[in-house]
């Protein structure tokens, strides 16, 4: 029977699985500063910059080129050169968010009181029988809190921090995976290439398909075979625990992640051979645009003289990170391992994603010993990772200096909001303290649960905590207690 895992809330209206109920539309940074202003200032604020630096593309990149052109002092008498015979300018006003008092930010760290606080509640027996867990300063990388951080744990779907950290280190923000169309030297056959796009939709089968089309009529091709190539990919597409509704089979071409319904998070009826199925879809699309199909699709690899006549782009890698995490998106995850293992120079299949991921992870220099990424998302029980390894990754994402990882906090979700953690921190008649300043990936197979993620303490640091259980046996008893794990980061009340 296979495992089952966390279900992200299904919103139609809402794809993404982005900010509910929100009145407030501003505009605001990532950078831990901010963050650590909001929640100084509160859960208003906080609710501000949750929508402002929420995990997706256009809301999180406009938001920090935003901030960016705010900081060249146009206000007032800094509005640069005035033209002959305007007026003069109105004085800037006081800024809306004061910077954090330095008295407050240079407060002592008093790891003591942070074991005291976290003592009752990491013994809850709502945990299970073991519990491991670390608690990190992501400015200093100073360890704060540890319970068996070394020790490696089933890390169930927060092993996806894992995964989009190595993809983007190895791939960058801005990658974008391509499905192509090939046209043979003959004219006679055109090719569907798949590039390991999960994502790829019916509007972008169109849209090749015209492209196509054009390049057919321009030879002056009376006919085409079709064939499809998913040669990208190389081993078996069935994950080890087989046949799951949280995943479709890992393959180089698929349409909307394989689903058969009009979901796009969550559990789903899938494909048995979605390549195939993307083929039929594309030879279709092919026949509206008044191209003539000589039988059915078959599979095989593009001739070698063929020329590109179609490509379409994924959306960049930075969006696809923070979708995997917002929404825990396992073919999403699957893909960005087989894209690191491919850039890597490894086989694109579980193992050699397996040992490109964690070389990836050396390379950022984060704690491998007793590690097993056994796979991309997280549903292999077999997988291992220690709560160091994540908390490290974690602040190498919030550092300065890395601002290609940034993605893996923007995308994680915010507690009480987005995502996997919309329904969380939640009690029946409001939300609790910690709503909107804590932002964490969730994990959860039987008998496992795990969060591990961000969230900003009262003296205004931004702290990396992961917190992995194993051996419960009331799954929601347990997310209670992880959550009442990271609410007590953010202080008193919390």
């Amino acid at each position: 029977m296979a495992e089952p895992v966390e279900e992200p809330s299904n919103r139609p209206s809402d794809p993404w699985g982005r900010i509910k109920n929100l009145k407030s539309k501003r505009n605001g940074s990532n950078t831990w500063q901010v963050v650590a202003g909001s929640a100084v200032l509160g859960l208003v604020v906080a609710t501000g910059a949750v929508l402002a630096a929420g995990p997706w593309d256009n809301g999180q990149r406009k938001a920090e080129r935003q901030l960016a052109a705010a900081a060249d002092h146009t206000g007032g008498v800094h509005h640069g050169r005035r033209l002959p015979g305007a007026p003069e300018p109105a004085p800037s006003a006081p800024a809306v968010l004061g910077a954090l008092d330095p008295v407050t930010r240079s407060a002592p760290q008093d790891p003591a009181s942070l074991r005291t606080a976290l003592a009752p509640l990491i013994a809850a027996p709502e945990l299970g029988t073991r519990v491991a867990a670390s608690v990190v300063d992501t400015a200093t990388g100073k360890q704060l809190y540890g319970r068996g951080a070394a020790t490696p744990m089933t890390p169930a779907s927060t092993v996806k921090i894992a995964t989009a950290a190595a993809a983007l280190s190895a791939l960058g923000p801005d990658h974008r995976i391509a499905t192509t169309v090939r046209l043979s030297e003959d004219h006679r056959t055109l090719t569907l290439v798949g590039g390991g796009d999960p994502t790829l939709t019916p509007a972008a089968l169109k849209s090749l398909a015209a492209s196509a089309a054009r390049a057919v009529e321009k030879a002056d091709a009376t006919g085409v075979r079709l064939t499809y190539d998913t040669s990208r990919y190389t081993g078996p597409e069935r994950h080890p625990i087989g046949k799951n509704p949280n995943l479709a089979p890992v393959t180089a071409l698929m349409v909307d992640e394989g689903r058969l319904d009009d979901t796009d998070r969550g559990p789903a009826t899938r494909s048995e051979d979605p390549a195939g199925d993307a083929a039929r879809a594309f030879a279709d699309r092919l026949k509206k645009a008044g191209v003539q199909v000589t039988g059915a699709p078959r599979e095989a690899r593009a001739p070698g003289k063929a020329r590109t006549v179609a490509t379409h782009h994924s959306a960049p890698l930075a969006a696809l990170v923070e979708r995997t995490l917002t929404n825990s998106d396992n073919d999403i995850a699957e893909a960005l391992a087989r894209q690191t293992a491919i850039a890597k120079g490894e086989s694109a299949d579980f193992a050699g994603a397996r040992r490109a991921v964690t070389a990836e992870l050396e390379k950022l220099q984060v704690p491998t010993a007793g590690a097993r990424l056994a796979d991309g998302s997280g549903l292999d029980r077999e997988g291992r990772v220690t709560p160091a390894l994540l908390t490290t990754l974690l602040a190498r994402a919030a550092d300065p200096e890395r601002p290609g990882l940034r993605h893996v906090l923007t995308g994680l979700p915010v507690a009480g909001f987005t995502g996997t953690l919309s329904t969380r921190y939640q009690d029946g008649t409001g939300t609790t303290g910690a709503t909107g300043l804590i932002r964490a990936k969730t994990g959860t197979l039987s008998g496992v649960n795990a969060l591990s993620g961000t969230v900003v303490d009262p003296q205004g640091r931004l702290l990396a905590f992961a917190f992995l259980a194993a051996g419960s046996t009331a799954p929601e008893a347990a997310e209670a207690a992880l959550d009442a794990l990271a609410a007590a980061l953010t202080g008193p009340g919390g």
